[in-house]
């Protein structure tokens, strides 16, 4: 990261923080309030919609094709975000990839516990088949907690015989509600986004009660077997490190094919940033570049 750019970024930061504030609701007003900070590139499309029941929007960049589809899960922890917080970041996937995008705004705890967010994220995806979409023109996204939702619902397809997608694209996931990587505590002050009490506060949120093993909350103690191609892109920085360098090795122990991206010096979730950051827009430009080469 840049000097000039790690001294944006984390202005934008403690400026706009928004994770330690006492109420959920003063939480979810910052994350939303991206849109009004990172505007979409011209030409994007945004209509809201709703698939299988779950409402949302679809972002259609220009020239996106209409045939093939990304189906983006927000990060947020499971508590916060919504396709408003995360709109300029999924209108660039689109412009990188070529795909048209359904940014599925799934029912949050602690008013939706778990498994709230994977019946949404499930509905959606079996909406976009009901559509029409071939499965081989559909990939799945997400971004930290969005991330191991994209990796629940692969699990939850899977296990219900729903086809899978082409492939999936899990962004500094999130996949051990438990918390028990290393990284959560070693990095903690290297990584101002994400830290460890804010964290068993969303999973607690979240859970509502359920136990934090559970495969479809925790994906990494899932069955990960026969799940489609993956890419993660994690950050050195990261409180979350391990939690993505598990996963890597847990879906290549499943025999599953795993591009795994370790960008030095990021933090959580940079790529959000990438109007401020240079790398954040070269990890679109390579997430696009992958969903190309895997949907026609």
């Amino acid at each position: 990261m840049g000097v000039k750019d790690r001294e944006a970024v984390l202005g934008f930061l403690s400026q706009n923080a928004g994770l330690e504030v006492p109420s959920v609701a003063e939480q979810r007003a910052n994350i939303d309030a991206f849109a009004g900070f990172f505007p979409v590139p011209e030409g994007t499309e945004v209509e809201p919609a709703t698939l299988g029941g779950v409402k949302g929007e679809w972002v259609r960049a220009r020239r996106a094709k209409r045939d093939a589809v990304l189906l983006y899960l927000h990060g947020g922890g499971y508590v916060i975000g919504s396709p408003a917080s995360h709109r300029h970041f999924v209108a660039a996937l689109g412009e990188a990839s070529g795909l048209s995008a359904f940014s599925a705004d799934y029912r949050l705890g602690p008013e939706t516990p778990f498994p709230g967010a994977v019946e949404d994220a499930v509905a959606a995806y079996k909406g976009l088949l009901d559509s029409g979409i071939a499965p081989a023109k559909l990939a799945i996204a997400g971004d930290s907690a969005g991330g191991g939702l994209t990796i629940a619902t692969l699990v939850a397809l899977r296990d219900r015989k729903i086809p899978l997608p082409a492939t999936a694209v899990t962004l500094s996931p999130w996949v051990d509600l438990t918390g028990s990587g290393e990284s959560l505590r070693a990095r903690a002050k290297r990584d101002p986004i994400v830290g460890e009490e804010a964290l068993h506060k969303m999973a607690a949120a979240y859970l509502g009660g359920a136990d934090p093993k559970t495969p479809l909350a925790s994906p990494i103690f899932a069955d990960l077997k026969g799940l489609p191609p993956l890419l993660i892109q994690v950050g050195t920085e990261e409180t979350l490190y391990d939690d993505a360098v598990r996963l890597a090795a847990r879906a290549s122990e499943a025999g599953v094919e795993v591009s795994v991206e370790y960008w030095g010096g990021m933090i959580h979730v940079w790529q959000v940033f990438y109007p401020l950051l240079s790398e954040g827009r070269d990890a679109i430009q390579r997430i696009g570049s992958y969903l190309k080469a895997r949907i026609d």
